[in-house]
């Protein structure tokens, strides 16, 4: 059944994507996400699992109206990893998502302070989760992903797109 879904997800995940995106056009006219590379005392990096997208990603999601991106940073890591921050989090930078659309925007964080009691629970949104080393990132760690964890912890240089 797993595979099953799996399946039926890539499918139609093309067509979600461009529906959201669709609906945050007609409320928002520009979409601003927040994500953050967090990274723990022993140089890992956490990771989350979707449950409606393929791939790995870097913990976050969209900031509300009203809200500031450092807010929604905190509140996505709070949602999806139960992170808190226990210090400052750094803007690493801002980034253009065209392959989303022309109007999506990601803010990027970068959290070293933070207490973690526990991995939550997989649940709807959140399939799986975990620290991961970067040598040994799981397979389908989306190339974005990957580029914004080059860029804080091998000192790449940043670039202006998401990827």
């Amino acid at each position: 059944m797993g595979e099953r879904l799996n399946s039926v997800r890539r499918k139609f995940e093309p067509l979600l994507r461009r529906i959201f995106h669709a609906y945050f056009l007609l409320v928002r006219g520009m979409t601003l996400g927040v994500r953050a590379v967090v990274v723990d005392a022993d140089t890992r990096v956490f990771l989350v699992r979707h449950s409606y997208v393929t791939g790995w990603y870097l913990p976050g999601g969209g900031v509300d109206l009203g809200e500031t991106m450092e807010h929604a940073m905190r509140r996505e890591l709070k949602e999806e990893g139960d992170i808190d921050l226990t210090g400052d989090a750094v803007l690493h930078g801002i980034f253009l998502n065209s392959h989303v659309s022309r109007r999506d925007h990601v803010a990027v964080y970068v959290v070293r302070q933070f207490k973690q009691d526990r991995l939550p629970a997989p649940n709807r949104e959140i399939a799986e989760c975990g620290f991961f080393a970067v040598t040994a990132l799981p397979e389908g760690t989306t190339p974005g992903t990957r580029l914004r964890i080059a860029e804080v912890l091998d000192g790449r240089p940043r670039i202006a797109t998401w990827r």
